[in-house]
């Protein structure tokens, strides 16, 4: 016990030690940022001077666009440093602060995905309660006890990975600070950790999931009761969206921690990292949003407006 001590600071390997590679990799990267953060910036911004886009669906996807832009900016910008750089370090107090804030931000999405799925059920399935049902106080509500909850999960987390002892090698096998690379790197016992992933872990994501799924199923037992073809069209496309997120975020994110750390393997292990950290934060503004009807009015309302204010 004697030689187990924390470790200073941690090197960060990457995705490639190849310095053509790390050339790419930083120019894809960057342009991956620029475009992620002008997306959901005005995403944010139609629904916030749009008044017809003040409802809670918009409400939940303002805050969706909020989430991915934090999740980015949490990770990219040390990456695009550490692309660059030829020291690839992070102090230990660094990597927990990050390990911490990617734990609650990433875990709110979760949390989000459900919010959206009963509003989704409810304007659906009870369109005639959904403005009593889902006004602006309970849609506060949600948001706020869901940043509760997420940062309470993610404090219990890292304090746990806080007091691990890291006494072999300070090098990190990813490009950020995340808890596979570190259970696998640390020389204490993680059996605790590990259970407490697969458990506590387990509810955090288990209990969105299924409320999203029962939200679905009468959703769908709504929809097929719809006698018109173009009706039961109109009403799955409010959904299908909204259903290609749930899977793209669970399916990765399961693979991700839901294994013994045992079953690490470099190479996948950080592909997944890369699709649910930053490459589907991306998607999410042209999948969800960018698609959406009332956004590119909102969008071409906006851009008609600037263009007769510039003529004027």
């Amino acid at each position: 016990m004697k030689n187990r001590s924390h470790t200073a600071e941690f090197t960060l390997l990457g995705l490639s030690d190849n310095l053509e590679h790390q050339k790419i990799l930083f120019v894809f990267f960057l342009f991956t940022y620029i475009i992620t953060l002008l997306a959901d910036v005005t995403i944010i911004t139609l629904i916030n001077i749009d008044h017809e886009l003040h409802s809670s669906m918009y409400f939940f996807l303002s805050h969706f666009s909020f989430v991915d832009i934090c999740v980015l900016s949490i990770i990219v910008p040390k990456l695009l440093a550490n692309l660059i750089s030829e020291r690839k370090s992070i102090s230990f107090s660094s990597c927990i602060t990050q390990l911490y804030f990617f734990l609650c931000i990433g875990n709110m999405e979760f949390f989000l995905l459900a919010s959206m799925a009963y509003d989704r059920y409810m304007a659906i399935c009870h369109p005639l309660h959904y403005t009593s049902m889902v006004n602006k106080r309970v849609c506060v509500q949600l948001v706020a006890y869901s940043w509760v909850i997420t940062a309470a999960h993610a404090l219990l987390h890292t304090l746990m990975t806080s007091q691990l002892s890291f006494c072999e090698s300070n090098q990190l096998h990813h490009f950020f600070c995340d808890l596979p690379p570190l259970l696998k790197l640390s020389c204490s016992d993680i059996a605790t950790n590990e259970l407490v992933i697969f458990t506590e872990g387990g509810l955090m994501l288990l209990c969105p999931f299924l409320f999203i799924i029962a939200s679905y199923v009468g959703i769908i037992s709504a929809i097929l009761k719809i006698k018109s073809m173009e009706g039961r069209s109109k009403a799955f496309s409010t959904c299908s969206s909204h259903f290609t997120l749930v899977a793209l975020f669970y399916g990765s994110v399961l693979f991700m921690y839901f294994r013994p750390s045992t079953s690490f393997t470099l190479e996948y292990d950080q592909v997944i990292s890369v699709v649910y950290t930053i490459l589907i934060p991306m998607a999410n503004p042209f999948i969800y949003s960018l698609r959406n009807k009332d956004i590119i009015r909102a969008l071409q309302k906006m851009i008609g407006w600037k263009n007769r204010s510039h003529r004027m």
